[in-house]
């Protein structure tokens, strides 16, 4: 059958005066993974490592088709939409930080807790929590085993929950499905079943980080938080930050920076212990929604993997800095998230 659709793909293309060659980006850029083809000319290739050769020449060079190129000037002008989206943010009514004591880099190794309230002194559970998005997220987040080199083995309810999760926040919402669109509009995606389907394995689909075993997930690693090597590693979301302080399983120290926001999201480097686990710093983007975070993680990730991924948000500027697990893949040698965190800049 293989066989049949590539000789209909060559006579298709023949017709159309394209190109007929199955290593070429002549005619298709922009356009959506295939696998008839031997390489690929959408935005995302470089992040699979399956891009045609004359890629770079044809859909990236000044005389190519750079309009189907995604641009730090869409990457911007698309956070600034998602930002102004963000309707299930919390309210500074809702909301109430105290970040107290403020180091300098230089510091945020000494682990000293120069702090002695916690950091979240206020939230209105019932109105924030109370929202699908929160509830998908509150969900998943006591679904994993944070040393790392432990199996992760999940139930068919928790699958079903990282489904949900993906589906709340990513069709469910107006600002997942502008974040589709824009997708769908570059070429990424051709459907909503393709683009939920590549969430859910890229954020939820497992690897080794320790010892061979399939141990962490770029949601894990991320939203959940973990310890290898003796320390935290990833933990990157504000809810599972306050779930843990609220329980006295974590203990604010310090933070090393603050973004210019105030309201929020607003955006902080945190230094704190997990249960005698330290991070040094853990940044993240405080108050936002699931779906914010979980939107401009992916923008970025499949923007700009493993770069900086430069977001503006009322005007301000956010740098994302975002890993692919380059050890293991899944479908057509597509990488998994490694990681994805805001990075300080002087404000």
């Amino acid at each position: 059958m293989k066989v049949i659709a590539v000789l209909v793909l060559y006579v298709t293309l023949f017709y159309q005066g394209e190109s007929n060659s199955l290593d070429s980006c002549e005619g298709r850029c922009g356009f959506g993974t295939n696998s008839n083809f031997t390489c690929q000319c959408n935005p995302v290739c470089e992040r699979y490592n399956d891009c045609c050769s004359d890629y770079a020449e044809l859909c990236k060079a000044d005389g190519g088709n750079v309009g189907n190129k995604i641009t730090d000037a869409e990457i911007k002008a698309l956070s600034e939409t998602l930002y102004s989206m963000d309707s299930n943010r919390a309210s500074s009514s809702e909301l109430t930080i105290n970040p107290q004591a403020l180091v300098p880099d230089s510091q945020t190794g000494s682990q000293n807790d120069l702090s002695s309230e916690p950091l979240y002194l206020h939230l209105d559970e019932d109105a924030v929590f109370s929202k699908p998005t929160y509830a998908a997220l509150l969900a998943l987040l006591d679904n994993y085993n944070r040393m790392t080199g432990q199996v992760e083995d999940f139930s068919s309810q928790q699958l079903a929950e990282q489904e949900t999760f993906i589906k709340e926040t990513m069709l469910n919402t107006e600002l997942g499905r502008e974040l589709f669109a824009f997708l769908n509009t570059k070429g990424v995606y051709t459907s909503e079943e393709e683009f939920v389907q590549d969430l859910k394995m890229m954020w939820f689909g497992l690897y080794s980080r320790n010892n061979n075993k399939l141990d962490s997930s770029g949601f894990e690693h991320i939203f959940a938080g973990e310890i290898k090597g003796g320390k935290v590693s990833g933990f990157h979301n504000w809810i599972q930050f306050y779930l843990l302080e609220k329980s006295g399983k974590l203990n604010y120290y310090s933070h090393s920076f603050d973004g210019p926001w105030t309201s929020y999201p607003d955006v902080m480097g945190l230094q704190f212990m997990w249960d005698g686990y330290y991070k040094q710093v853990g940044s993240a983007v405080i108050g936002c929604s699931p779906e914010f975070d979980l939107a401009i993680y992916s923008l970025c990730y499949i923007a700009r993997p493993g770069k900086h991924c430069y977001l503006s948000l009322g005007g301000q500027q956010l740098i994302i800095q975002t890993y692919t697990w380059n050890n293991s893949s899944y479908g057509d040698g597509k990488k998994f998230i490694g990681s994805a965190y805001p990075v300080s800049i002087k404000y």
